[in-house]
């Protein structure tokens, strides 16, 4: 007899086992079925193992530049394979921490592929044999991979995927980049700390192309100053594979193409949707270039079938999957008779987006272009880190803090920055836009001082014509 559960949550990433987790607290009975590590890819080869590696980078890029802060660090060199070594520890460590999270919350863990066989019927095929597990509820939540180049498959030697670059056998001497986005830059600015002669090559007129046109400008003059090459409105239109180089050749934005060689090469052109042969056929779904339509509870067109993460729309991020399996959870719960549970749909203008390069990047709403096109009337601040107190003093001056208002109601659009610790002050702007904060709410908080936070209250301020510090 097969087992059978309220909840099969299919997929343990940030979306799967937080999903898994937010249904055990609710009362359900629980499974969750992962092919390959608990935490998925996020835990174990993404988000967090590459902040392990920019770490790293940051403080040996701080060491190189001891002597800017009156101090002398002579000889400073790095161990590749202790850096790498640390980052795995890293993920070891929060793989142990989700194999506890399941244990303590009473999930029952399958390890093995799952594979949908028609309406509150999973399959689980592993190390055990195969078994059939029965579920009032799934939850599919598999994930993405990254997506390779049609003309040059990723080899693990010369041409790598995100995957590759955070276990290098070897530093690159010289590396080209494919592509500006987060996992793009984030690698480039590794590399680049870590001694590399990096290559970016966009094929947008811009890097990093989602966010505000200005933090792009930006950046890309902080990357060039670091000793990058970008290469905007680029394209590579061949890659050669040799056994010590890979020729490119590259077509820039005068329509002229150069050759270069390069000693290795990260694709990073997005990602894939893992939803192939996982029987989405056999309960009724079809997808759209491998994405499943939800709606803002994560239902799909299948009753009892919910998608959360990589496998729905946008944007691609572990925080958004791990909202959306709380949401799921919830709804999941509600249908099943809970009454206490009050689950609200995914708001996506309110997820907030970081990359973790050097100089950091957060934003969160619209942009200044976006909310124009939306048909804002709009009042925008930007305040530079070089008026703040706190930057200076950590030698960390460059970079911005940008807003965006409706000048009408003094709604908060969107809120844009550049520089040091970003990523963690970003926070300060998603709780006032769920709040529904303006202006007014922002300008009478009292920001604590000495800190680069101070830079968000100026730039509303500024936005008002009121900064107090330019």
């Amino acid at each position: 007899m097969a087992d059978s559960f309220d909840v099969i949550v299919l997929g343990s990433g940030p979306g799967g086992y937080v999903a898994a987790i937010r249904a055990a607290q609710l009362g359900l009975k629980v499974a969750i079925v992962e092919r390959e590590n608990l935490g998925g890819i996020c835990l174990n080869w993404g988000c967090i193992p590459t902040k392990a590696l920019l770490r790293s980078a940051e403080v040996f890029h701080q060491m190189q530049h001891a002597k800017a802060y009156g101090l002398a660090a002579d000889n400073v060199r790095a161990d590749l394979a202790a850096v790498v070594a640390r980052s795995r520890g890293v993920a070891k460590q929060l793989n142990q921490g989700v194999t506890h999270l399941m244990k303590k919350n009473k999930v029952t863990v399958f390890m093995g592929t799952g594979t949908l066989k028609g309406p509150g019927k999973l399959e689980v095929t592993g190390d055990k044999g195969t078994q059939v597990l029965d579920g009032k509820h799934i939850i599919v939540a598999t994930g993405a991979r990254a997506r390779d180049l049609p003309f040059a498959k990723a080899d693990g030697e010369r041409i790598w995927t995100y995957r590759h670059a955070m276990t290098p056998k070897e530093l690159p001497s010289k590396l080209l980049v494919i592509g500006s986005g987060a996992i793009g830059i984030e690698f480039a600015s590794f590399y680049n700390d870590m001694g590399s002669k990096v290559t970016v090559v966009e094929m947008l007129d811009r890097v990093v192309p989602v966010e505000d046109a200005d933090v792009s400008a930006f950046l890309e003059k902080a990357l060039t100053k670091q000793g990058m090459t970008v290469l905007t409105g680029a394209g590579v239109e061949t890659l050669e594979v040799g056994p010590a180089a890979v020729k490119a050749r590259i077509k820039g934005k005068d329509g002229k193409v150069v050759e270069d060689s390069f000693s290795h090469v990260i694709v990073a052109v997005g990602i894939v949707a893992n939803t192939e042969n996982i029987g989405l056929d056999s309960v009724g779904i079809a997808t759209e270039r491998g994405i499943i339509a939800i709606d803002g509870y994560g239902r799909t067109g299948a009753k009892g079938i919910w998608a959360i993460g990589d496998v729905t729309p946008g944007p691609w991020l572990a925080h958004k999957a791990s909202h959306e399996g709380v949401i799921v959870a919830e709804a999941i719960a509600a249908e099943l008779g809970n009454t206490a549970v009050h689950p609200h749909p995914m708001d996506r203008g309110n997820i907030p987006g970081c990359t973790y390069c050097h100089p950091q990047i957060a934003s969160v709403g619209l942009t200044e272009a976006k909310a124009k096109e939306a048909g804002h009337t709009v009042r925008v601040g930007t305040f530079p880190f070089i008026g703040n107190g706190k930057a200076i003093a950590l030698g960390e001056a460059e970079g911005f803090v940008k807003t965006v208002f409706d000048a009408t109601t003094g709604e908060l659009l969107g809120a844009h920055m550049i520089g040091a610790e970003v990523t963690e002050m970003i926070q300060g702007y998603v709780v006032g836009k769920t709040l529904e904060t303006t202006e007014a709410e922002l300008m009478g908080t009292v920001f604590p001082h000495p800190t680069i936070s101070e830079s968000m209250h100026e730039s509303v301020l500024a936005a008002y014509g009121r900064a107090l510090h330019i």
